[in-house]
């Protein structure tokens, strides 16, 4: 299965991305980070899986996704992902959506 979020915006903190994203009606708080936990993806609803999915930021001109591990539930949309968050430091204001996509 296929999710897919429409990125509102994207702030850099220190170490870290923050942000809103929506998927349907509902809009979500999204933090992207580093692999301080490992590369993990926690969403505010379950997924039928407990294994990796893949993460795909991209917006006109530009793409990154990387393979992590579903972790549960959160409040948030949480990526800890060093090859994304780095990535979007690059790109920051180039992103309109985020995939997730259940293998």
């Amino acid at each position: 299965m296929k999710y897919v979020f429409q990125i509102q915006y994207l702030d850099i903190r220190e170490s870290y991305f923050n942000g809103k994203v929506r998927f349907e009606k509902d809009e979500f708080t999204i933090n992207i980070q580093d692999e301080r936990r490992g590369k993990v993806l926690r969403l505010p609803f379950p997924l039928n899986t407990q294994k990796r999915v893949l993460v795909r930021c991209s917006g006109p001109g530009v793409s990154v996704e990387d393979y992590v591990e579903y972790r549960g539930e959160s409040e948030w949309v949480e990526i800890d992902s060093t090859p994304i968050t780095f990535y979007i430091a690059d790109h920051q204001d180039q992103f309109d959506t985020l995939e997730i996509i259940e293998l």
